[in-house]
């Protein structure tokens, strides 16, 4: 919470700035496309990561579909998940955000800019037309992140309970996923600290729909859930060294 607190105050004429700008971009599209709105967004985390002294060492960028849409899963560990993803995520990409969450100052810019999905979790109806909603635009072209776990509160490097629910818009977009691997992420402000600090990030090899065609939703997340966990045991033995 330190560093979060002392990155709004050192970045307060960057948001001066940047908030009407971001606002008035995400209300014409007409004028400025999503490439354009996503490199303002890249360039606003960048302020962020480096005011907060944080470094994300990311890997896996190469196995990432070069053409077509697909979904992102990751896992969930704090304010810093999905900016670390778009900051080493070429690109565009966008993201299903909680509605209550997603109205936070700045972060509601964000969504804005960026034409994420909000997920209001008291409405199944409304739920249900996300899902569809997010298909439709994979199906399109675009590029979506979704942190299956829902909250991450003391998630740490550990995981939680995947929601097999989140599942249904890949089968639904008929699309490859790409499981997400985020290690650390918790730090930058989860902790009382202003020390530097290093994430990791680790794009998956893909799963290709034909793989998953067949399976259930609980089936595809127990998938999804075996190569994150996985590759998180790994990052773990590899820093305890």
């Amino acid at each position: 919470m330190v560093r979060f607190v002392a990155v709004i105050i050192s970045c307060i004429f960057l948001i001066i700035y940047y908030v009407p700008k971001m606002s008035y971009y995400a209300r014409h599209p007409e004028k400025y496309d999503e490439c354009t709105c996503y490199r303002m967004a890249q360039t606003i985390i960048e302020h962020v990561r480096r005011r907060g002294r944080i470094t994300t060492v990311a890997s896996g960028m190469e196995k990432l579909p070069e053409e077509g849409g697909y979904i992102m899963y990751a896992n969930h560990q704090g304010k810093y998940d999905a900016l670390g993803v778009i900051a080493n995520h070429e690109k565009p990409l966008t993201f299903v955000m909680d509605a209550k969450r997603s109205k936070l100052f700045i972060v509601d810019q964000l969504c804005n800019l960026m034409r994420a999905q909000r997920l209001n979790k008291e409405d199944i109806h409304q739920q249900i037309q996300v899902i569809n909603d997010v298909a439709t635009e994979i199906q399109a072209g675009r590029r979506y992140l979704v942190f299956p776990e829902g909250g991450y509160d003391d998630n740490c490097n550990t995981l939680g309970g995947f929601s097999a629910g989140s599942f249904k818009i890949a089968k639904k977009a008929k699309c490859p996923i790409v499981p997400v691997v985020l290690y650390d992420s918790f730090k930058p402000f989860g902790e009382n600290s202003l020390k530097k600090v290093i994430t990791q990030l680790a794009f998956l090899e893909p799963i290709p729909y034909e793989r998953i065609e067949k399976l259930k939703t609980t089936e595809i997340r127990d998938m999804v859930v075996n190569m994150i966990e996985t590759k998180l045991n790994t990052m773990k033995s590899m820093n305890d060294w």
